[in-house]
């Protein structure tokens, strides 16, 4: 099966998630808002959101087959046992989906530290919110997430957050540390020692030859500040 992934062309956002799943299994896909051509590009994307009778609320969505899957932990939970990315059985598919939300729950607030009060406004529309929330994510939110993640590949025993082999969860964990690098970047020097196998796990998943391969390729979109990681110094300060 060929997917069809459907996100914003520019930035990685919550579809690069997805995009690393595709990538660390070698998945066939094509990611339609970045070609061009007949039935391709931004404009496909938003008659396909328009047209379908059960759409996704935003991109990302991932079309498999008949299916339309939208939300990114959706999307992860349908790619990941079909993909040797995730565990089949019943149990093990809602931990796996229990992390991931977890996961999206921290990439909103990683957002909120450069939009508070609107997605709608710009960033110099609420800078002064935007420190003080940047105030208590650095100081308080950073480290109960990284410490509740931390814990889980400890508790786990392999390396990995689930199982013994790499899962969808461990690439999304491996983004969410290279996000926060970004920018965060003086806060995670600072606390690296803190969590240590979480940062081993980052550079495990970094290593995989399919995963480097994506990383050193133009199809990997590079940090920018329109996305949902954003380095402004200023709110590190």
């Amino acid at each position: 099966m060929r997917y069809e992934l459907y996100y914003w062309p520019s930035i990685q956002g919550r579809g690069e998630f997805v995009r690393l799943a595709l990538e660390a299994s070698d998945a066939n896909y094509v990611d339609v808002a970045r070609e061009t051509g007949a039935g391709m590009g931004v404009a496909a994307m938003i008659q396909l959101l328009d047209e379908n009778n059960r759409p996704s609320f935003a991109p990302p969505f991932l079309c498999a087959g008949k299916l339309l899957i939208g939300q990114t932990a959706n999307i992860l939970q349908y790619l990941g046992p079909r993909h040797g990315l995730g565990p089949k059985s019943d149990v093990g598919a809602l931990w796996a989906h229990q992390l991931q939300l977890t996961v999206m729950d921290f990439v909103k607030e990683v957002h909120d530290t450069h939009h508070p009060i609107a997605s709608g406004l710009y960033y110099h529309d609420q800078v002064p919110e935007a420190k003080r929330y940047s105030r208590h994510f650095v100081d308080e939110r950073i480290p109960k997430y990284l410490g509740y993640f931390e814990k889980i590949v400890n508790d786990n025993h392999t390396g990995y957050s689930i199982g013994r082999a790499l899962s969808y969860i461990d690439l999304s964990l491996f983004q969410i540390v290279a996000g926060l690098r970004y920018a965060f970047p003086k806060t995670m020097t600072r606390s690296a020692r803190q969590y240590p196998r979480l940062i081993a796990l980052h550079d495990r998943v970094a290593a995989r030859p399919s995963v480097t391969s994506y990383l050193s390729s133009p199809r990997r979109i590079p940090f920018n500040q329109n996305g949902i990681f954003r380095c402004y110094p200023e709110l590190e300060a």
